[in-house]
C-alpha cells in the first residue's frame, strides 16, 4: 500500500510514499507521519491511501505518528476546499487547521476518542442572515438555538472577532444554559489540551476566534459567527482566508446550521440573503433610533487658527448643553496620537518610517513618533530639520490626543478622557469621552451626546469598501446612544449618512450593491491580487510587470480578467517593497487554477509571491 503525504510547504503534492506492512493498521488519511523529504525528515499528512504508484523507487514511511488521524474525513475535505479557493498547498491548508503543538510532531494519548451518533433534526432552518438593530438581542436568538441543538446531542462552535469577546460570550453562553464552555482561540497556553477536549467533545459548545472554525467536533449541529463583517475574521497570512467562507464550505460538509449575525453585515452577506442562499432576519431597535444631524463642513469656518476643522459651532454648542444636563459625551476620531504629519516648513521634508515611508505619528504624551504599521520608534523628535538643519518643524493633522486637547480649551471645567484600548471603561470618571472605533467594543454603555470627526477619512479610504466600512462603524456608534448624534462631514448626501440619519439600512445596503455591480466588483465578482514583495524596488516593480504581461497575453483565460498591475496599497512596508497583479472573475476557483499553472515556473531571485483571494 501507498500513502499520498502533503507537507506544510507551498508545494502542491501529494507525494507518494511507502506504508510498511507492519503501520499499515494505523496510517489513515488524516494521519500525521515522519517520511524522509529531501535530505530532510519531516512531519508530513496523509490525505489518501492506493494501491498503486506510478513513482518506480519510493520512499519508505518512517513512522507513525498518531494511533488516529489528528483530521476526519471532514476536516481533510475541508483543507483540500480551502486550498483550492484560497491557493494555497493542501499541506499549507492543513497546518492551518491545527495547534502548532501538532505541526511540531507532539504526540497525543488516543484514549477517550468516540465516535458520537451525528443525529440530524427534521426542523433546519439552514443558513441565516441576522441583522440586528436591537442592541444584541440577536444574541437571544444564539441561546435558543444553541440549546436546541444541543437537545439532539450535537455540537455548536460561536466565532468571535476577539479574544475578549470570546470570554465574554463564553461566561453569557455558560451561565444561560448551565453549560461548560470551552475556549480556543490561536497561541493560547494550552492550545493542544483544549484542541484535544474538543475533539472528544468534551465540552459540547466551543466560543473562539477565527482559527476555531476548525475546532474537531463531533457531530457538529451549529457554527455561530458573530460580527461578521470583522475584517479580523481575514488571515492576513497564508492562506488568507476568510472565516465566513470557511463556515459556509464546513457547514454544508458537516449538514450543520450556520447563523451569521452583526448590526450591520458585510455587503457580501447581505448579497447572499438577497440570493437566497441565506434566511434573512431583521431585530429593529426597541426604542426609536437616535437623532442624526449631518454638518456639512463645507459650509462653516475653521474653528482653529491652523486651518483644521476640529468642532463646528453647532457641535461645540451641543457639548456645552450636554454638560449643563450633567450627561455624557463621545468625541468620535478613528486616528491616534496628537499630530498624523510632522514636516520641515522651511524646505517640506517629511519624517516618515524608514521601513515603511509613511509619515510618522507623533504622540505627545509620551513624546515620541511612531508607524502604525511597525515598529519602529523615534524619542524625543528632533527639533531641526534633519534635511536643511532649520528650526521650523511643523506639526498637522487630527488625532485623539489632539481633539482631547482642543476639548480641554473649550471646556475647562469638563473631565475629559481617552479611552484606551483594552481597558474597562468607567462612565462615572469623566464628562467628554475621547476614542477612536475602540469604543465600539464597549457592550452596554451610553452617550447622550455623539460627535463623529473626520469621518470622510475612512470614506475616501483607497479600497472600495470604503463605504461599507464607514457605514459599520456609524452603525456601531449609533448603538451607543437614544438621544444625538452629530457628523461632521464634505459629502452630507452620501448614501451611508442618508442610512444612518433615516434609520434604514437598506438605503445604503440597495445603492452600494448597485454601484459595485455597475462596476463589476465583489460581490458580483471575485478579486484575487498577486501580491510581490521584496527588498529591491526596481526588480519588484520589473517582476510585477513582467507577470502582468505574460497572464494578460494568456488566450485562454476561461473567463478571468487580468484588470491591472500597481504599486501595492502601501508600496513599502516593513523593509519591503510591494507590487501587485489584479484579477477578477466569477469563480475564485478558476483564478486559482490559473495562477497555479503559471507561477509554478515564475522564479525571480528575492521576490515572494503571495495569493490573495477576496481581498479586503
Amino acid at each position: 500500500m501507498y500513502a499520498k503525504v502533503v507537507f506544510g510547504l507551498p508545494l502542491e503534492g501529494p507525494f507518494d510514499y511507502l506504508i510498511p506492512a507492519d503501520l499499515e493498521a494505523k496510517i489513515k488519511p488524516g494521519s500525521r507521519v515522519k517520511v524522509s523529504f529531501g535530505p530532510k525528515r519531516m512531519i508530513g499528512y496523509v490525505v489518501m491511501a492506493s494501491a498503486k504508484s506510478s513513482i518506480l523507487k519510493i520512499k519508505p514511511i518512517l513512522e507513525a505518528v498518531d494511533d488516529i488521524p489528528v483530521l476526519d474525513r471532514n476536516l481533510l475535505s475541508l483543507t483540500k476546499e480551502l486550498s483550492e479557493y484560497y491557493g494555497c498547498s493542501w499541506g499549507e491548508a492543513i497546518e492551518t487547521a491545527i495547534p502548532d503543538g501538532l505541526r511540531k510532531g507532539k504526540k497525543f494519548s488516543s484514549a477517550g476518542f468516540i465516535d458520537k451518533e451525528n443525529r440530524i433534526s427534521n426542523d433546519k432552518p439552514g443558513n441565516t442572515l441576522i441583522l440586528d438593530q436591537g442592541n444584541g438581542l440577536r444574541w437571544d436568538i444564539y441561546i435558543e438555538r444553541i440549546k436546541t441543538v444541543l437537545t439532539f446531542s450535537k455540537s455548536v462552535i460561536v466565532i468571535l472577532p476577539d479574544i475578549e469577546s470570546v470570554f465574554k460570550a463564553r461566561d453569557l453562553i455558560g451561565s444561560r444554559l448551565d453549560i461548560p464552555v470551552g475556549v480556543m482561540y490561536r497561541n493560547q497556553p494550552d492550545e493542544l489540551e483544549v484542541w484535544l477536549k474538543a475533539k472528544k467533545g468534551a465540552t459540547p459548545v466551543i466560543a473562539g476566534t477565527r482559527s476555531a472554525i476548525f475546532a474537531p467536533r463531533p457531530g457538529l449541529g451549529l457554527i455561530i459567527i458573530d460580527e461578521e463583517e470583522d475584517y479580523g475574521y481575514k488571515q492576513d497570512q497564508v492562506p488568507h482566508y476568510n472565516v465566513r467562507e470557511i463556515a459556509f464550505m464546513r457547514a454544508k460538509l458537516e449538514n450543520a446550521d450556520l447563523i451569521l449575525g452583526s448590526r450591520s453585515p458585510s455587503l457580501e452577506s447581505f448579497y447572499h440573503s438577497r440570493q437566497g442562499e441565506l434566511k434573512y432576519e431583521f431585530i429593529p431597535r426597541k426604542k426609536s433610533p437616535p437623532e442624526v444631524k449631518i454638518m456639512d463642513i463645507k459650509d462653516f469656518p475653521a474653528v482653529s487658527k491652523k486651518g483644521d476643522i476640529l468642532l463646528t459651532r453647532f457641535l461645540q454648542d451641543s457639548i456645552l448643553e450636554a454638560l449643563a444636563n450633567h450627561g455624557k459625551a463621545l468625541i468620535f476620531l478613528n486616528r491616534k496620537g496628537f499630530a498624523t504629519f510632522v514636516a520641515c516648513r522651511y524646505c517640506g521634508k517629511a519624517l516618515k518610517c524608514p521601513r515603511c515611508n509613511i509619515s510618522l505619528v507623533y504622540h505627545f504624551k509620551d513624546n515620541l513618533l511612531s508607524c502604525n504599521y511597525c515598529n519602529f520608534k523615534l524619542e524625543s523628535p528632533p527639533k531641526i530639520c534633519p534635511e536643511c538643519n532649520s528650526g521650523y518643524i511643523r506639526y498637522s493633522g487630527i488625532g485623539t490626543e489632539k481633539i482631547e486637547s482642543e476639548l480641554s480649551r473649550i471646556y475647562p471645567q469638563a473631565r475629559i478622557k481617552l479611552v484606551e484600548i483594552g481597558k474597562d471603561l468607567d462612565m462615572r470618571g469623566a464628562d467628554i469621552f475621547v476614542s477612536t472605533q475602540e469604543i465600539i467594543r464597549h457592550k452596554g454603555v451610553k452617550f447622550d451626546l455623539i460627535g463623529v470627526l473626520a469621518i470622510d477619512n475612512s470614506l475616501n479610504h483607497f479600497d472600495f469598501r470604503g463605504s461599507e466600512k464607514t457605514f459599520s462603524i456609524l452603525a456601531g456608534l449609533a448603538e451607543l446612544t437614544d438621544k444625538l448624534i452629530i457628523i461632521q462631514t464634505g459629502y452630507p448626501t452620501h448614501h451611508v449618512f442618508k442610512a444612518v440619519e433615516s434609520g434604514d439600512p437598506i438605503i445604503f445596503y440597495d445603492e452600494e450593491l448597485k454601484q459595485r455591480q455597475q462596476l463589476g466588483l465583489p460581490p458580483y465578482k471575485h478579486l484575487g491580487i498577486v501580491k510581490l514583495r521584496g527588498k529591491k524596488e526596481e526588480k519588484v516593480k520589473e517582476s510585477a510587470h513582467f507577470l502582468f504581461d505574460k497572464l494578460s497575453k494568456l488566450k485562454n483565460k476561461k473567463g478571468i480578467k487580468v484588470v491591472s498591475v500597481s504599486p501595492g496599497i502601501h508600496p513599502k512596508l516593513r523593509g519591503n517593497y510591494y507590487w501587485q497583479v489584479l484579477l477578477s472573475s466569477n469563480s475564485p476557483q478558476k483564478i486559482v487554477e490559473l495562477l497555479k499553472i503559471n507561477l509554478k515556473g515564475f522564479k525571480h531571485s528575492g521576490i515572494i509571491v503571495t495569493v490573495d483571494i477576496d481581498p479586503v
